[in-house]
C-alpha cells in the first residue's frame, strides 16, 4: 500500500532533536506522547493515608462497582499452528531486537498518576517532554489542562446557552505552572533526600487529531500556553460522540435530503408491478385478454391489447369508452384487482412479470388521481426531522453511560473536592506544603478524570464528549521502513469467574486481509489478574510485527485473542477476541484507544472485517492499546496508464485464457492457472475472460500488484452490470475495487436491482465502513421504490440473526426506517408485530397436546381478530402489494407435520380480492428455501427472456426471524403423494397414476391438452432446476401438482448434493426425479412416444441456456457463502454446482450429458421405492391439515371455490348469423373462452337437465311464447342470462354435469391467448419413413457428430427393435474408425443424444460417413453421408435406407 508519513508540525524542533526523537521510538516504542493515565488507585492510597479528613469523606461516600457477571470459562483450545512467539521474533533481526531494550512504562488504568521522584531529576533538563525513559514502575502524565482564565472564558460563553448540560470540576484558582518541592513534614525521609532538587516537566497536551467528533467547541487559547487549572465541561451529543457513527448518521440525512416529499415522482407512496425487458421471442404476435373496472363499479369493459401495448395508451382506449371525454390518461393508473399494486405506464403490457406468467384473463381496476401521492409516501414532516441512531436502534442498549448519571458523580466529586480545599485553608499557615500537594494531585487527578472520558468518548457510543481542547500533536519521525508496532496496555474488568478458574492469562496477534493471515504474533507472558477498581490483567507489552506498514494492504484487520491458562491442566482456553481496521478512514489509529471484546467462539478468520464485531460498543471485557503517534496516510499512486498496447499472444494463449475463464469464480482455480492468468492479464478482456478471474488471480496485495489492479479496473470495459457481482465477494476488500462494482450496478433499474438484494446484504459485511458505495446505493433505491425497501427491512432483519454483524445490520436498519418516513415506518412495525403474534401462536399450538391443539388454535386466533380491530389493515411481509384486515377464523388449521406449521388465511382488505392463505413456520430456517427459489427465479427470467416459457410457478418464501418465516400456498395445489394415496396402496408403483388424475379433474379435451402442455414443460424445467442445484430429499410429499397440469416442487432443506442417508445409504440415488408415471402421461400412455424425445429437446434446450448464465448464478451463490446457511458454507459446494453446469463442455457435449440424467432418472427404481415408504408411512396419518373448526358452509364455500365455469353472459348476435349468440364464458380459473350457441341448443339443454336431474327443481326456461313482440332481442338476452346465472349458481351436481361443461366449452370460438401448439420442438413427419437425427461439427481437425433421435425404426418383422447406431469414416479401414452408440431397448422412436468423436480430420471433401442401425447383429437401416454437402452445427433428420451401399 502506498502510505505517507505526515509531517513533524513542531517546525522548530532542531535537527538533533527530531533525530533523538526517530532513536527513542526505534528502542522503545511503547512510550508516546499520546498515552493518557486512566488509573488512579494509588493516588487515591496515599490521599486516604495522609489526609484524615478525606478518608473519612471517602468512607461516608464510597460507590461500589458491582461484580461482573457471571461468564461461563470454558472456551476453545488454543490454536498452536503458524505461531511467532515473541522473543523467537525479536531475535531473528537486529533491526526488531532493539526494541526489547527495557521495560514500557505503565500508561491507562494504573495503578497512580503520580510522578516518580526518582526519575523527575534526570528528566528536568530536557525541555522536550518525550526523551529516553527507563523503569517498568515509572509513570510521567503528557496530559495538560486548559489554564483557567482560557476555561472560564469557554465557561462564560456556554453557561447561558447549556446551563442545565455544562458540569464543571476543578479549581477557580490558578494553580504554578511548576509545582513547589515536596515539604519534609509531609514525605517520607527517603523520598524527600530523593527529590530535593527536584523540578517537574512542564505538561503538553498529547491528544490524537481528529479525535473529536463534530460539533465539539474550540478554544482561542494561544499555543504554548500554561495550563494551571482543569475544568470538566460535558456537552449533549444526540448523534452520538463516535466519530464515524456521526458521520453515518449526517450522510444517511444528506442521501433523504436529495429526495423530496413533495417530489412525486420518487414519492409516489404507491407500489409498482415489477417489470422486466420485453421478451420479443415470447411476446412476438400476442394479445392479452383484459378486463377492466372503473374506479371500483360493477360496469367492465373487455380489451384484447397486443403484448408490446403500453399500458398509457390502454388507459387512453378505456378513457375514449367512458363517458367523460375530459379526462386526461396522464391522471390514471391502473392497478391489479385484490391487489395494491399498479402498471408502470411508461412501459408496455408485457413487460410487467405479471403478465409474462399469467395467461388467464387479467383483471385490472383504472383508477382517478394517479398524481396524488399513496398512504405510505414520505410527508412534509419527515423532510425536517433528524437522524438519531439511539432513537432507533432497537435491540442494543448504545449509550452505556448516560450523561446524566455521570454528570451526577462529576457533581458529587466536585463537591468532595471544595470539602477538601475548604479543610486545607484551615491549616494554611502551618501545612503549606501540604496544601501545594493536595492542589497539584487533585489537578492531575481532574486531568485524568477528562481524558478517561474522552478516551471513553473517543472509543465508544456516548450521546455526550466533553469539551475540547485544542490538539498539540507531536509527530515522531518513524522513518521510511517502519514495522508495525503498538502496546497492549491491560484488559479491564475481568469476570470473577475468569479470576476464579484461570491463573494466568495470554493473548495472541492477527494480521489478516480478505480471510487471509498476514501475520500471528504470540505473547509468552503469563500476567496474572490484580483487583484494583475491578479485575484487569496489566500486560504493558510491546508488540512488534515483522511488517512495514507501508506494505501493509489498506484493509488490513488487527485481530487480538485473549486466553486464559487453566489452573490444573496449564492449558489456554479463548476467553474473548475483538478485531479492528489498522487504517479506519484511510488514516492510522493514533494514540489510546479502548476496544470492546466478544466473548463469542473462535473469530471467523474468513469473514474477518470491521463489521463483523462492534469495537465501540460497550462490553464487560474491554481491552486498552495504545498506538504510535506516528500517522501513516494512505495515498493512491499514480498508475501507469500510458502503458503501451500489448502485442497480440498466440492463438494457442488465447484459447488458454479461454479455457480458464470457464472456472468463472477465482475460488474455483489452482494455484498454477492464477499464475498463468496473471501473467497474460493485459490479454484478457470482456470477449475472453471476465473481471473477477482476473483481479483474484493476482499474486498478492502489495504496492505494484494493488496499482496493477486497479490499472486493469479503470481499462475494463463491461459486458454487463451483473458482470460486477462477482466483485463483492469477501475476496476483495479493496474499497476501489468494490467502488466500480457499485458503479456498475447502479446501471440497473430498482426492479432489476430486486432480483439480487439478498447478496448484496451480504456483501454489505465486507464493506469498510458504513458510509461505502454499495450502502449508498440500497439506500438511495429504498427511497426510490417500495418494493425494494419492503424487502430490504425484512432481510436487514433477518441478517441480525446470523452469529456475526448484528450491530453493523441493526445500524443498516436503523438508517433505512429514516429513510423510508413515519408512514412506511409504521407499517413496518405493524408487520413485525403480526410476525411476533404469529410466533406465540405457533409456539402454544405445538406446546400443547395433541387432542387440545384444536382448541388452543381457535382461541389464540382471536388475538390476531384484536390485532386487525386495533390496527385496521396491514400489508403482507410476503408481498407488500397484498394488504389484509383481518382473519377468516374458519379457514386457519395446522399441519401435522413435524414442524406443525400454521396454516393461516387473512382476509384481502382490496374487496375485489381473494382472501390470502400464507403458511407459517417456526423451527424451520427458510434462509436456503428463500435462495433456492431465488436462484430458480433468476433461471426462469432467463429462459424468459429467450422466449422459452417453462410454466414454472415458483412460490414467494419469508424467513422472518431465527427458525421462523412465511410460505406462500399456491391455490389448487396437491401433493403427489396424495394422488398416489388416493390410488391405492401401490399407486406409487403405477404407471397411469398421474395420467388417470388428470383426466378426472380435465373432462374436455381442450383442458387436458393444455393441462398436459403446462405439465410437459413445468416438469422439464424443474428436472433442470433441480439438478443444477443438486436439490435432495425429493419424495412424493414435496412435489406438487395443479389441475391445470402445473408441477413444482417444494421444501428445500437438502441442496447442492447433500443428500440424507439411512443406515449409511442415500436416499437420493436420482439426478432429479423424472419417474416412469410422468413419462407415462407425457407419451399419453405410450401413444406419442415422440413426445418423449421433444421432451429431451426441451430439457436440453433449457438446459443449455441457463448453462449460457453459469458465471452469474455462481457468483449469487458464492456471495451467500457466508450467510451462514447450513449446506453453502465452502468451495466445495461452489465446486457442486460448477459441475452440475459444466460451462467447459459445448452444447452437444453438454446435451449428452444431461440425456444421460434423464436416463438415469427414468431408470431409478429406488425414486418409486421412497415414494411407496413415504405414502405407507402417511397413511397412518390423520390429514395433512387439522382446522381451527369445520362447518357445512365452509365445506360449501369450498365446493362452490371449484366450479368450473364462473359465469356466462351474452354479449351479441354472432357476426355470422344472427342466429347465434356470442356467448363469453368465464372459467373457474378466471381464463375467458366465447362460444356460439343457437336459442333451440339452449332449449335442448333445458330438456337435457330435466332427464338427468328429475328430482332437482330446475330454473325456468325463457320459452318462444315469453317473447313480447317488440324489443325481443332485448328480452330474450336478459332472460336467456338469468337463466345461465341459476344454473351456474344454482346445484353443484348441475353446474358441474357433463351436458352443462360440454355445452359451453366445447368448440370455443377461439383461444383466450395465442399459444405455441403443444409439440413446438423439432419436425412432425406424417409419413413413416425411418429416419435419424444427427447434428455435424468440424473443428480444429476434429469431427464431432451427435446422434438425437430415430424415428419409425422396425424390424422386418414390424416389432420394435432394440437398436445401436455404427458409424464408418471412409475411406479409412473399418477396424481404425468404427464408433458405436449405446442401444436403447425395445423403442422405435428412440433416443440416444450420444457424441462421436473423430480426431485428425483436416477436412471434410473426400471422407463419406457410413451409418448403419443395428438390433444387436439384424440389420435396420443405412445411410452413406457425404460430410463435404453437410450443414454444419446445424440438426437435420437424415432418411434411412434398407441396405447398405
Amino acid at each position: 500500500m502506498a502510505y505517507c508519513w505526515k509531517t513533524d508540525l513542531n517546525t522548530s524542533e532542531s535537527h538533533e532533536e527530531q533525530h533523538e526523537h526517530q532513536e527513542f521510538h526505534s528502542v522503545n516504542q511503547s512510550f508516546f506522547p499520546s498515552h493518557v493515565s486512566l488509573g488512579f488507585d494509588q493516588l487515591v492510597d496515599e490521599i486516604r493515608i495522609k489526609i484524615p479528613f478525606y478518608q473519612s469523606e471517602i468512607e461516608e461516600n464510597t460507590v461500589c462497582v458491582p461484580h461482573a457477571p457471571n461468564w461461563d470459562s470454558t472456551r476453545h483450545s488454543l490454536h498452536e499452528t503458524h505461531q511467532i512467539p515473541l522473543n523467537e521474533l525479536t531475535s531473528q533481526t537486529s533491526e526488531l531486537s532493539c526494541h526489547q531494550v527495557g521495560k514500557t512504562p505503565v500508561i491507562g488504568f494504573r495503578r497512580s498518576v503520580l510522578p516518580n521522584p526518582e526519575n523527575m531529576n534526570k528528566q528536568s533538563s530536557c525541555g522536550n517532554p518525550i526523551g529516553k525513559y527507563h523503569g517498568g514502575d515509572d509513570y510521567r502524565i503528557n496530559i495538560s489542562a486548559p489554564s483557567s482564565t482560557s476555561l472560564d472564558k469557554i465557561n462564560s460563553q456556554r453557561e447561558s446557552e447549556n446551563e442545565n448540560r455544562n458540569y464543571h470540576i476543578g479549581f477557580e484558582s490558578s494553580i504554578p505552572s511548576t509545582y513547589p518541592s515536596f515539604s519534609t513534614n509531609f514525605m517520607p525521609k527517603e523520598e524527600n533526600k530523593r527529590s530535593r532538587n527536584m523540578n517537574i516537566v512542564k505538561h503538553s497536551l498529547m491528544l490524537s487529531e481528529g479525535s473529536f467528533p463534530p460539533r465539539t467547541w474550540e478554544s482561542t487559547q494561544p499555543e504554548n500556553t500554561e495550563l494551571t487549572g482543569c475544568s470538566i465541561q460535558l456537552v449533549e451529543v444526540p448523534q452520538g460522540s463516535n466519530k464515524s457513527l456521526a458521520s453515518f448518521c449526517d450522510e444517511v440525512k444528506k442521501i433523504r435530503e436529495t429526495y423530496h416529499a413533495a417530489d412525486i415522482n420518487s414519492n409516489s407512496g404507491k407500489i409498482w408491478s415489477t417489470t422486466a425487458a420485453f421478451p420479443c421471442q415470447l411476446f412476438s404476435n400476442t394479445k392479452f385478454n383484459i378486463n377492466i373496472c372503473i374506479d371500483n363499479s360493477t360496469q367492465r369493459l373487455h380489451f384484447k391489447p397486443y403484448a408490446n401495448y403500453l399500458v398509457k395508451d390502454l388507459i387512453a382506449e378505456v378513457l375514449h369508452f367512458s363517458t367523460n371525454d375530459k379526462l386526461f390518461p396522464k391522471d390514471h393508473l391502473l392497478s391489479i384487482c385484490g391487489y395494491e399494486e399498479f402498471l408502470q405506464n411508461d412501459y408496455s403490457l408485457g413487460s410487467h412479470k405479471i403478465f409474462q406468467k399469467d395467461k388467464s384473463v387479467i383483471q385490472l381496476t383504472l383508477h382517478k388521481n394517479g398524481k396524488v401521492p399513496g398512504k405510505l409516501s414520505r410527508k412534509h414532516e419527515d423532510d425536517h426531522s433528524q437522524f438519531y441512531l439511539n432513537q432507533l436502534l432497537e435491540f442494543m442498549h448504545i449509550w452505556k453511560i448516560s450523561r446524566q448519571c455521570l454528570s451526577t458523580v462529576i457533581k458529587k466529586y466536585d463537591f468532595h473536592l471544595k470539602c477538601l480545599l475548604k479543610t486545607q485553608n484551615f491549616h494554611q499557615n502551618s501545612e503549606t506544603s501540604a496544601k501545594g500537594l493536595i492542589e497539584k494531585v487533585t489537578t492531575e487527578l481532574s486531568r485524568a478524570i477528562y481524558q478517561l472520558i474522552s478516551v471513553y468518548c473517543r472509543s465508544f457510543y456516548a450521546d455526550f464528549q466533553p469539551v475540547n481542547i485544542p490538539d498539540d500533536i507531536s509527530y515522531v519521525n518513524p522513518g521510511l521502513h517502519s514495522h508495525l508496532s503498538f502496546t497492549v496496555y491491560a484488559v479491564h474488568n475481568i469476570p470473577e469467574t475468569w479470576v476464579h478458574s484461570y491463573k494466568t492469562f495470554s493473548f495472541s496477534c492477527w494480521l489478516t486481509y480478505a480471510g487471509k493471515k498476514l501475520c500471528q504474533v504470540r505473547s509468552y507472558r503469563n500476567i496474572p489478574v490484580k483487583k484494583l477498581f475491578f479485575f484487569l490483567v496489566n500486560w504493558n507489552e510491546v508488540i512488534n510485527f515483522p511488517l512495514e506498514i507501508k506494505s501493509l494492504p489498506r484493509e488490513s484487520m488487527l485481530t487480538i485473542r485473549l486466553f486464559g491458562i487453566i489452573c490444573t491442566t496449564n492449558n489456554a482456553n479463548l476467553l474473548a477476541w475483538t478485531c479492528l481496521p489498522l487504517f479506519p478512514k484511510d488514516k492510522s489509529i493514533l494514540g489510546s484507544m479502548l476496544f470492546s471484546m466478544t466473548l463469542q467462539s473462535e473469530p471467523p478468520i474468513e469473514t474477518i472485517a470491521p463489521g463483523v464485531w462492534d469495537i465501540s460498543q460497550p462490553s464487560p471485557v474491554t481491552l486498552q492499546i495504545a498506538f504510535p503517534a506516528t500517522e501513516w496516510e494512505y495515498m493512491k499512486l499514480d498508475s501507469e496508464e500510458n502503458r503501451s498496447k500489448p502485442e497480440e499472444p498466440p492463438k494457442e494463449c488465447l484459447k488458454h485464457i479461454s479455457r480458464l475463464s470457464q472456472k468463472q469464480s477465482p475460488l474455483l482455480l489452482s494455484e498454477e492457472k492464477r499464475r498463468y492468468l496473471w501473467f497474460y492479464r493485459f490479454y484478457c478482456n470482456n470477449e475472453n475472460c471476465s473481471l473477477p478471474l482476473v483481479l483474484g488471480s493476482a499474486p498478492g496485495w502489495d504496492e505494484r500488484t494493488v496499482s496493477e489492479m486497479h490499472t486493469i479496473l479503470r481499462r475494463w470495459k463491461f459486458s454487463c452490470p451483473l458482470e460486477a457481482l462477482g466483485l463483492l465477494t469477501s475476496s476483495f476488500p479493496d474499497q476501489e475495487i468494490r467502488k466500480v462494482a457499485v458503479q456498475q450496478l447502479d446501471n440497473l433499474l430498482n426492479d432489476e436491482l430486486l432480483d439480487y438484494l439478498p447478496q448484496l446484504v451480504q456483501a454489505a459485511k465486507f464493506e469498510w465502513n458504513l458510509e461505502s458505495p454499495l450502502v449508498q446505493l440500497l439506500l438511495h433505491r429504498s427511497l426510490q421504490s417500495i418494493q425494494i425497501a419492503h424487502r430490504l427491512y425484512w432481510l436487514l432483519k433477518d441478517a441480525q440473526n446470523e452469529t456475526y454483524f448484528k450491530s453493523w445490520y441493526q445500524k443498516l436498519l436503523a438508517a433505512l426506517q429514516f429513510c423510508s418516513g413515519k408512514a412506511l415506518s409504521d407499517e413496518f412495525s405493524k408487520e413485525k408485530k403480526l410476525i411476533k403474534i404469529l410466533g406465540d401462536i405457533g409456539e402454544k399450538v405445538k406446546s400443547a397436546s395433541d387432542p387440545q391443539r384444536q382448541e388452543v388454535l381457535k382461541k389464540e386466533i382471536g388475538r390476531l381478530e384484536e390485532f386487525f380491530q386495533c390496527i385496521n389493515t396491514c400489508h403482507l411481509p410476503l408481498n407488500p402489494a397484498l394488504c389484509i384486515r383481518g382473519i377468516d377464523h374458519d379457514a386457519c388449521s395446522y399441519f401435522t407435520s413435524n414442524a406443525l406449521p400454521l396454516k393461516i388465511t387473512f382476509i384481502n382488505a382490496n374487496p375485489m380480492g381473494k382472501n390470502i392463505s400464507v403458511i407459517f413456520k417456526a423451527g424451520d430456517d427458510l434462509r436456503q428455501d428463500m435462495l433456492v427459489l431465488q436462484i430458480i427465479q433468476v433461471m426462469d427470467n432467463i429462459w424468459l427472456q429467450e422466449g422459452l416459457d417453462m410454466q414454472m410457478i415458483i412460490y414467494r418464501c419469508l424467513s422472518t426471524g431465527k427458525g421462523q418465516g412465511l410460505v406462500q400456498m399456491v391455490p389448487d395445489a396437491i401433493t403427489l403423494a396424495k394422488i398416489h394415496r388416493h390410488s391405492g396402496l401401490i399407486g406409487p408403483l403405477k404407471e397411469n397414476t398421474i395420467k388417470k388424475w388428470f383426466s378426472q379433474h380435465n373432462h374436455l379435451k381442450a383442458d387436458y391438452e393444455k393441462a398436459l402442455r403446462n405439465f410437459f414443460y413445468s416438469c422439464a424445467g424443474w428436472c433442470v432446476v433441480t439438478f443444477i442445484l443438486g436439490v435432495c430429499d425429493r419424495h412424493n410429499d414435496n412435489i406438487m401438482l395443479t389441475k391445470s397440469g402445473h408441477m413444482f416442487h417444494i421444501d428445500f432443506g437438502k441442496f447442492l448434493g447433500h443428500a440424507q442417508t439411512f443406515g449409511g445409504i442415500k436416499r437420493d440415488r436420482a439426478p432429479f426425479i423424472f419417474t416412469s408415471e410422468m413419462e407415462y402421461f407425457i407419451t399419453e400412455g405410450g401413444k406419442n412416444p415422440q413426445h418423449f424425445q421433444d421432451f429431451v429437446e426441451l430439457c436440453c434446450r433449457a438446459y443449455n441456456i441457463v448453462r449460457r448464465h453459469s458465471r452469474l448464478l455462481l457468483n449469487l451463490l458464492e456471495m451467500m457463502l457466508h450467510a451462514g446457511l447450513p449446506e453453502l458454507s465452502g468451495i466445495q459446494d461452489l465446486k457442486y454446482v460448477y459441475n452440475n453446469l459444466r460451462p467447459q463442455d459445448t452444447d452437444l457435449e453438454a446435451t449428452s450429458h444431461f440425456t444421460k440424467k434423464i436416463k438415469e432418472s427414468l431408470e431409478c427404481f429406488p425414486v418409486k421405492l421412497n415414494n411407496l415408504i413415504h405414502t405407507l408411512a402417511q397413511m397412518t396419518a390423520t390429514s395433512p391439515a387439522k382446522s381451527a373448526s369445520q362447518t357445512p358452509s365452509q365445506e360449501s364455500c369450498m365446493l362452490s371455490a371449484t366450479r368450473s365455469i364462473q359465469r356466462a353472459t351474452i354479449l351479441r348476435f354472432s357476426k355470422k348469423t344472427s342466429n347465434l349468440y356470442l356467448i363469453q364464458v368465464i372459467h373457474g380459473n378466471n381464463e375467458m373462452s366465447l362460444t356460439e350457441k343457437s336459442f333451440d341448443q339452449f332449449s335442448k339443454l333445458h330438456s337435457q337437465l330435466q332427464k338427468q336431474f328429475a328430482s332437482l327443481t330446475l330454473p325456468e326456461f325463457p320459452h318462444w311464447w315469453h317473447v313480447p313482440f317488440t324489443n325481443s332481442d332485448h328480452k330474450r338476452f336478459r332472460d336467456l342470462n338469468h337463466y345461465m346465472e341459476q344454473i351456474l349458481n344454482g346445484s353443484y351436481k348441475v353446474a358441474n354435469s357433463d351436458c352443462v361443461l360440454s355445452f359451453f366449452l366445447s368448440e370455443p370460438v377461439q383461444q383466450t391467448i395465442e399459444e405455441p401448439s403443444f409439440v413446438d420442438l423439432g419436425e412432425k413427419f406424417p409419413d413413416k419413413t425411418p429416419k435419424v437425427q444427427l447434428v455435424i461439427s468440424h473443428e480444429d481437425a476434429k469431427l464431432t457428430i451427435l446422434v438425437k433421435h430415430m424415428k419409425n425404426i422396425h424390424l422386418p418383422d414390424g416389432s420394435a427393435p432394440s437398436a445401436h447406431v455404427e458409424f464408418y469414416l471412409l475411406p479409412y479401414p473399418s477396424e481404425v474408425r468404427r464408433r458405436k452408440t449405446k442401444s436403447v431397448p425395445k423403442c422405435t422412436d428412440p433416443t440416444y443424444n450420444e457424441i462421436v468423436v473423430y480426431d485428425e480430420v483436416t477436412e471434410l471433401q473426400g471422407h463419406v460417413l457410413m451409418l448403419i442401425v443395428k438390433s444387436k447383429s439384424i440389420f435396420v437401416g443405412a445411410i452413406n453421408i457425404q460430410l463435404y454437402t453437410v450443414p454444419l452445427n446445424e440438426e437435420k433428420w437424415y432418411p434411412l435406407g434398407n441396405c447398405i451401399i
